[in-house]
């Protein structure tokens, strides 16, 4: 039989937390200098559905007696921000989540997301050099380090039964080295084949922990930042010359497995955003060129990879 569709919450709970717990001790890797967040500002936007077969009568009989409102809901989870003791988003969500089921015995699954809101540091003068200020800080409009928990109640006690965690809306732009030549030909092709493009992606990238201890922040050389995650997919734009995004995605995956073993796996959903050529030449420069914006539509490409990738390389599906 087909399973009832049966939830309901709360959306756009905006939380920031001024001095939570630092995040310290993250393994260095060579495309990254990131290896921690002092956590002055740690903000994010959370969603988050309750589930329970008691939530039926609310729905078919208009019996309220069981329904949290999503009002408590938006009060319960800024309440908790300040019990949270742990220094990640995906701790956070999964304190929460596991809060609810204690609180309220007639849920029966919890599901729970956020965005991180990003704010940047700002250097200041200091001493005759310039360090980043531990009081004023931009908001950032620039991808988001996003995270997904899902919490469940079972005859074994409150479990986290699924997790993951994400980088969305990363945008990049490769001036020169990529190309795109060699596909099928037929009467429906007008693309002309090119062996220097510039490449603009959109990426959203997400990955799975073998343990999701490695994502609470709390293991030392567990946790993966999404700066560094982030990181690895520009250096590796930045060193291959491409034959295509599909080849891209798959070397960037391949480079953060080898440098994560704690990883189980990596998604991605790219999105090809390449400028239209308007000036192949100007004459007053050797490699000018103008560009604009692309028509739409616009070609998209999904992927995964795990462990397998790396053991099996000629044998993973």
């Amino acid at each position: 039989m087909m399973k009832r569709t049966m939830s309901y919450g709360k959306a756009d709970v905006w939380v920031y937390r001024t001095y939570a717990k630092p995040l310290t001790g993250v393994r260095a890797i060579p495309e990254s200098a990131f290896t921690g967040r002092n956590n002055i500002l740690f903000g994010m936007n959370v969603k988050v559905a309750v589930e329970g077969d008691t939530f039926i009568s609310s729905f078919k009989e208009g019996d309220n007696t069981l329904v949290v409102a999503t009002d408590s809901m938006k009060n319960f989870i800024l309440k908790h921000a300040g019990d949270y003791d742990g220094p990640t988003q995906e701790g956070f969500l999964e304190f929460v989540g596991h809060r609810f089921l204690e609180t309220y015995s007639h849920m029966t699954g919890i599901n729970i997301s956020g965005e991180q809101i990003p704010f940047d540091e700002l250097p200041v003068p200091t001493n005759g050099s310039f360090q980043p200020s531990p009081l004023v800080f931009r908001y950032s409009l620039n991808e988001q380090a996003s995270a997904q928990v899902e919490v469940k109640r079972k005859d074994e006690g409150i479990t986290t039964t699924n997790h993951l965690s994400s980088l969305k809306g990363l945008k990049l732009i490769k001036v020169r080295g990529s190309s795109f030549f060699g596909y099928v030909k037929d009467e429906y092709t007008t693309l002309p084949e090119s062996n220097d493009r510039p490449l603009f992606i959109f990426l959203n990238i997400e990955w799975r922990y073998n343990n999701l201890e490695d994502a609470r922040g709390n293991t030392t050389d567990g946790y993966v930042g999404a700066e560094q995650v982030r990181d690895i997919a520009y250096t590796v734009f930045h060193e291959e010359n491409s034959p295509s995004i599909q080849n891209l995605i798959y070397r960037i995956g391949y480079r953060i497995l080898e440098r994560f073993p704690q990883l189980a796996e990596v998604r991605f959903e790219s999105n090809n955003r390449t400028w239209e050529t308007i000036l192949d030449e100007i004459p007053s420069s050797e490699e000018g060129k103008v560009f604009t914006e692309p028509r739409p539509p616009y070609g998209f490409q999904c992927f995964s990879m795990t462990r397998e990738d790396l053991e099996n390389p000629e044998e993973s599906s």
